[in-house]
């Protein structure tokens, strides 16, 4: 009895090479969800933060009695856009992460995807209505798009309702289709988006749903396309008309509707770079069943560049901003 007893403690707590292997799978797969869990809990902070303190200035320029620039409130309205994006897409990745799985439910689930689907087509809209409005301001009178520059004004609060109103219309299947993945034991029969999945449907159903998404998203990709290749012409031409005043001693600072105009030009072009590799990994995620664990969170951290990216690009390049940070240095309020 005496050398029994050892044997069997042995026995009892040893492992064999398939527990092991399961156990350091185990392990690394919590190091690479908490891995994700910081890249997206920086973004969010960060962007967040960015957004807010953009909305904190062009308020402080509203109460310091500045004019307001015609484009202020798209901006205003793409940066409640971007917080609606990082709020719901970054919290909503966080979770499986962290292993909050506590706090998961059917509600969230349905909740923060059909916010991010909202914010993300709202930012999509903004941004092209802020490409087609400048290009309106700018344009000459012989321009195509001169003839709306009486209206255009006029058209800006319509426009961001409308984009509003479209959104959450063309977003109402996503809570209609998605629930939470930990409700679902046979998820053989569901296609997995992390903690929350959908019923696997037939190809012809899925790209049906695909299009009604999309199609808002390539309409305004296509307006921004054409209102950023007018603004390059018309920039160029007028750089054209101005080299003889260039050569003389005259001062060549870039008038504030230039400025301007490089500004959105630079917004678009980060917009179109980062929602072009959004698209690809999109498409992607939608033809294929099991999803790619890389494929799915380096799409979901694409996603959340441009809200991130975006205020700090503003902030940067707008004047009047600019000008509040030496505020306590020269004891003046910024021209506006």
């Amino acid at each position: 009895m005496i050398h029994v007893a050892p044997s069997l403690y042995s026995h009892a707590v040893s492992y064999s090479p398939e527990d092991k292997y399961q156990s350091l799978r185990s392990a690394r797969m919590a190091t690479r969800d908490l891995a994700v869990g910081l890249i997206f809990l920086m973004q969010t902070v960060v962007g967040i933060l960015g957004n807010f303190s953009l909305l904190n200035h062009y308020l402080f320029l509203y109460f310091t009695g500045c004019r307001p620039k015609s484009t202020d409130l798209i901006i205003k309205n793409l940066i409640v856009a971007n917080i609606m994006v990082l709020f719901s897409f970054g919290i909503h990745n966080m979770m499986p992460s962290f292993v909050l799985y506590h706090i998961l439910s059917d509600f969230r689930c349905k909740f923060f995807l059909y916010i991010r689907g909202v914010g993300r087509g709202v930012s999509t809209g903004t941004t092209c209505l802020l490409s087609v409005f400048q290009v309106i301001i700018i344009s000459p009178r012989n321009s195509r798009w001169a003839v709306l520059k009486g209206k255009a004004f006029k058209c800006i609060v319509p426009s961001i309702v409308m984009c509003w109103v479209l959104q959450i219309l063309v977003n109402i299947p996503i809570p209609m289709f998605l629930t939470i993945t930990l409700n679902n034991k046979n998820i053989t029969s569901r296609k997995n988006f992390g903690y929350c999945s959908s019923v696997l449907r037939d190809k012809i159903r899925n790209v049906l749903n695909v299009a009604l998404l999309s199609f808002p998203d390539v309409l305004f990709l296509g307006l921004m396309l054409s209102a950023s290749s007018s603004m390059v012409f018309i920039l160029y031409r007028h750089r054209q008309n101005v080299q003889h005043i260039l050569r003389t001693n005259v001062s060549s600072t870039s008038s504030p509707e230039s400025t301007a105009t490089k500004t959105i030009l630079l917004l678009v072009s980060t917009f179109i770079y980062f929602n072009t590799l959004s698209s690809i990994f999109q498409i992607v995620l939608s033809l294929f069943d099991n999803l790619n664990w890389y494929i799915m969170n380096t799409s979901l951290v694409i996603s959340l560049c441009f809200p991130t990216v975006s205020p700090f690009l503003l902030m940067s390049r707008d004047p009047r901003i600019s000008g509040l940070f030496c505020l306590g240095k020269e004891h003046k309020i910024p021209s506006c």
